[in-house]
């Protein structure tokens, strides 16, 4: 989808929003206010606006037709339809953040737009998704989790209830801070498990580490812990 194409779904997306979901309908008129003038070409230069943007408008289609079957039933059995990540973003946390105020929203879009966000991790990232998904594991990757919910990643092994986790090369020096503020963050979201995992990217076969703790905890942490772990 091109910048043009995107700004015009925007703009239509916002009027199906207004009669079936006001909430999400707000939330996109406020991201079309910070794409209008933005010339397509220099749009389309900014990628992670670019990539933002295409996530947002794909959520927000899936959700406006949850949202207009007719009634409670029909919408828990599409919901049921989907793998445990997925409907744990679209049944509990995507919803959260239409219907709640986002204190991260307005300093990371203004980071977005002016191309001072940078994934550094972005690579290792992949390839820990990518292992993930090779071991049939569901996983979710939203910009909006990732920003505003400390999360780079939603995964649900064989538990039904999925575990959000962040990944970050931190030094130790500023590991009780970064973790410390991840916990906040996700309580603030009512987000009920989590684990924080800072690691080494120069040890050997780290993603593979990773992803055995990401699985194992997926299947084994209780509710309502927040676990650190340094690698």
């Amino acid at each position: 989808m091109q910048a043009k194409e995107i700004k015009e779904k925007l703009k239509s997306l916002i009027i199906d929003a207004s009669s079936i979901e006001p909430c999400l309908a707000k939330r996109l008129d406020e991201i079309n206010r910070w794409v209008k003038d933005v010339k397509p070409g220099s749009l389309t230069a900014k990628k992670f606006v670019m990539a933002f943007l295409l996530q947002i408008i794909r959520d927000s289609e899936a959700w406006l037709i949850i949202k207009s079957l007719p009634s409670e039933d029909e919408q828990q059995l599409a919901f049921a339809e989907l793998n445990p990540a997925l409907r744990y973003w679209y049944s509990d946390l995507f919803p959260k953040w239409l219907n709640e105020n986002d204190p991260k929203f307005y300093i990371w879009k203004q980071k977005l737009m002016a191309g001072t966000f940078h994934q550094d991790d972005g690579h290792f990232l992949k390839s820990v998704a990518n292992q993930i998904n090779h071991r049939q594991c569901p996983i979710v990757k939203r910009y909006i989790a990732d920003l505003s919910m400390a999360t780079d990643i939603i995964v649900s092994n064989e538990q039904q209830k999925p575990l959000c986790i962040q990944l970050t090369t931190l030094s130790e020096e500023f590991f009780q801070e970064k973790s410390g503020n991840w916990e906040n963050t996700l309580r603030f979201w009512g987000i009920e498990r989590g684990l924080f995992l800072s690691f080494n990217p120069s040890e050997p076969d780290f993603v593979h580490q990773i992803v055995n703790i990401a699985l194992y905890n997926s299947d084994k942490l209780r509710s309502r812990v927040y676990l650190k772990f340094n690698l």
